[in-house]
């Protein structure tokens, strides 16, 4: 498996990906430089991950691995290298909403807050704005300087 920076000819792939996984596709195309992929050794996109930035905030979103390959660390692979790539690009907080994966991310110290809690620049991105239901659990993460 190999991660890297999502190609422009890969977008299609993504958005089937995150339907298949059904997340939403709103704003992905806008933000589309800030995604990363893990390709599998025939170059087949076997997971996406994507971050927005607002500032020194930025906002995890569109975590999701081919169901063939779950649980054999892409999930995984794919947050480490992105909240990596957060702390070089000076991020100091990041910020997910989930529906489903509150437990996963609080592997990797993503704690569960308040809506009122966000970052307001955070109300620019399409997934705050509706995209994810009022359901969804907003967790942050303070990363290092």
């Amino acid at each position: 498996m190999n991660v890297g920076r999502a190609r422009a000819g890969e977008l299609d792939e993504v958005l089937e990906l995150l339907g298949e996984s059904a997340l939403p596709g709103a704003g992905v195309e806008d933000h589309f430089g800030g995604f990363l992929v893990a390709r599998d050794g025939d170059g087949r996109v076997v997971g996406c991950i994507g971050m927005e930035k607002y500032g020194d905030a930025g906002l995890l979103r569109s975590l999701a691995v081919r169901a063939d390959e779950r649980r054999t660390g892409v999930g995984r692979c794919l947050v480490e290298r992105l909240l990596e790539e957060a702390r070089v690009s000076k991020i100091r907080s990041m910020f997910l909403l989930t529906t489903t994966a509150e437990w996963y991310f609080s592997r990797f110290g993503f704690q569960p807050i308040g809506r009122d809690e966000a970052d307001p620049r955070l109300g620019a991105s399409q997934e705050l704005r509706g995209a994810c239901p009022d359901s969804a659990v907003l967790m942050h993460l303070r990363l290092d300087p």
